[in-house]
């Protein structure tokens, strides 16, 4: 769970029924038509703008707001070292033996497309696809809330108009004009905190971790080419080491598993020098 979006949320509707109840009565704010009119009004709205296939793929991308996607880039870096040592001692089709211990399915796929003997070129094309492929969908989500934020405000406006023309048919009755007017923009006030404060900040999450994935992904793909070209270790490491932030570069990375064969790579280092 990702507890910055879930505390964002759920800190703007406490700030703001805390500073209801301090300056006044809380009933004021709640009233159901104006619920349904800017709840529903934006729903089908949305459903208008998109089909309905393409809105239940969406509602899984957004889930992606609150889960912890945080990704293990050293722990990356070192399994490509690794690799790196293994093909530069066995050949590229020993690292077949390694692909069990890759949990993430991305890189996974590279490593057998090199294992199974594929073109430098095709390799990075298909990853790149299914790169291309993956911030479709997530744009598509991003999308989808930015579509909630854009009319739920339209909506609220909406139903304060509907309040203002059912008070202006009453004018004859001064004493209720305070209180109708209250209910009519209580309408605008459900759309804007709605928009500002769950469906926009939400679609800008949604984006922040689509780039970091794109980046993880990027150095993935980076890393597999470097190996398949026959790359040293270390110079895999430096190369990869960019993509990580500069205040967490120093964190160290796992040394590979089979050190005793470090002796081995140097000589096939100095030959190659």
């Amino acid at each position: 769970m990702d507890i910055s979006s879930l505390t964002g949320v759920l800190g703007v509707f406490i700030i703001i029924i805390v500073a209801i109840v301090t300056k006044g009565s809380a009933a004021a704010f709640i009233d159901i038509a104006s619920i349904l009119i800017v709840l529903g009004g934006t729903a089908a709205a949305v459903v208008t703008s998109y089909p309905i296939d393409r809105l239940k793929n969406s509602i899984k991308v957004i889930k992606k707001a609150f889960k912890d996607d945080s990704y293990q880039t050293n722990k990356t870096i070192s399994q490509l070292s690794q690799l790196s040592y293994i093909a530069k001692r066995d050949g590229l089709l020993a690292m077949e033996k390694m692909v069990d211990e890759i949990e993430d399915e991305f890189m996974k796929k590279g490593i057998l497309l090199v294992v199974d003997g594929s073109e430098p070129k095709m390799i990075e094309r298909i990853l790149s696809l299914e790169l291309e492929n993956m911030v479709d969908r997530h744009r598509e989500g991003e999308g989808v809330l930015k579509a909630f934020g854009k009319f739920a405000p339209a909506f609220g406006m909406i139903g304060t108009l509907i309040g203002l023309i059912l008070m202006l048919k009453n004018l004859d009755d001064v004493a209720t004009l305070g209180p109708s007017m209250g209910v009519a923009l209580v309408t605008t006030f459900y759309g804007a905190l709605l928009a500002n404060g769950v469906f926009l900040p939400l679609a800008g999450k949604l984006r922040f971790k689509s780039d970091q994935e794109v980046r993880y992904r990027t150095m993935v793909i980076e890393g597999i080419l470097s190996v398949q070209a026959g790359e040293t270790p270390l110079m895999i490491e430096e190369k990869l080491k960019t993509f990580i932030e500069q205040g967490k570069r120093n964190e160290e990375l796992e040394e590979p598993e089979e050190s005793e064969e470090e002796d081995d790579i140097d000589g096939v280092q100095q030959q190659e020098a």
